[in-house]
């Protein structure tokens, strides 16, 4: 694996393997990588000839009072796991790189209809840092393909769209959430979790899949926007008693992220709570 810092480097790599017909994988992350991050790298392989991973912690998505300063940054690890993986490419841009004239002078790129809400009205100018990022990232990598986990259920959403409304030339995968043995997602931030709250982690997926079970099972006719909204606030209660802070627990429409209603099939559950000050996500999908 070659690990680069530059974006005229990274182009003339990229140009080369482009010359000799290989289609390029992409998998753009913050770093601090798990199995979650490799299962991504894996999957850009078996579809692709050369494969570029990106380790940038993003300034620009995270809020005032977020965990930006002390997000993980664990370089080694991360290049041994890619060596393993049989990633071709780390790139490694600084942040003078992606914004030279600053955040606050930097051009944005913002999708409108798909961040209003769950984590788009929770962390204000979130999603505008990411696709900001992930845009001038497709332009600098050139990807064919770029693969993202679907345990991020609304950015994956979020930057569908906006390939497909820029008319970029990158197909956006998306790969099954990767999770512990009891089920937890796998997330950079379940390291912020104590022994104790690790054992209460678990529940958030948990109250999910009962969630879903309940959609699929327990109605005898169609459902009815009162029985979705009252599933939301029998979950949110549930998560309470065990200890979660929720931020949201919503069931959306699959395609637009819109409240769910009786006419929609595809169903999926989105979830956000606070356990302690580590914020959790977790979503699952259904058809009806």
């Amino acid at each position: 694996m070659i690990t680069i810092q530059r974006e005229k480097e990274l182009r003339a790599t990229i140009r080369q393997q482009k010359s000799q017909g290989k289609r390029i994988g992409f998998v753009p992350t913050m770093g601090n990588l798990h199995d979650g991050h490799i299962a991504l790298v894996k999957q850009a392989l078996s579809i692709c000839d050369y494969v570029v991973t990106s380790i940038f912690v993003n300034p620009l998505q995270f809020g005032a009072n977020e965990d930006l300063d002390k997000y993980p940054r664990t370089l080694e690890a991360d290049k041994d796991r890619l060596v393993q993986a049989g990633n071709h490419a780390l790139f490694l841009p600084k942040t003078d790189q992606i914004y030279p004239e600053g955040l606050d002078q930097h051009t944005k790129v913002v999708v409108p209809s798909l961040t209003q809400d769950h984590c788009g009205a929770s962390r204000p100018g979130h999603f505008d840092g990411v696709t900001t990022v992930v845009s001038i990232l497709f332009n600098m990598v050139q990807p064919d393909v770029a693969v993202f986990g679907q345990k991020d259920f609304q950015q994956l959403a979020v930057i569908r769209k906006m390939a497909q409304d820029l008319h970029m030339p990158v197909t956006v995968e998306g790969h099954p959430t990767v999770r512990e043995e009891d089920g937890l997602a796998m997330s950079s931030r379940n390291g912020y979790l104590d022994a104790s709250q690790r054992k209460v982690a678990t529940f958030l997926y948990q109250t999910l899949q009962q969630t879903a079970d309940k959609l699929q099972n327990s109605f005898s006719s169609k459902p009815v926007n009162e029985d979705f909204a009252q599933l939301e606030t029998d979950a949110r209660a549930k998560l309470t008693e065990a200890g979660f802070r929720p931020d949201y627990y919503n069931i959306v429409a699959s395609n637009t992220l819109r409240p769910a209603t009786a006419d929609d099939k595809e169903i999926t559950i989105l979830a956000a709570a606070y356990l302690g000050t580590t914020r959790l996500i977790d979503n699952i999908s259904i058809t009806l």
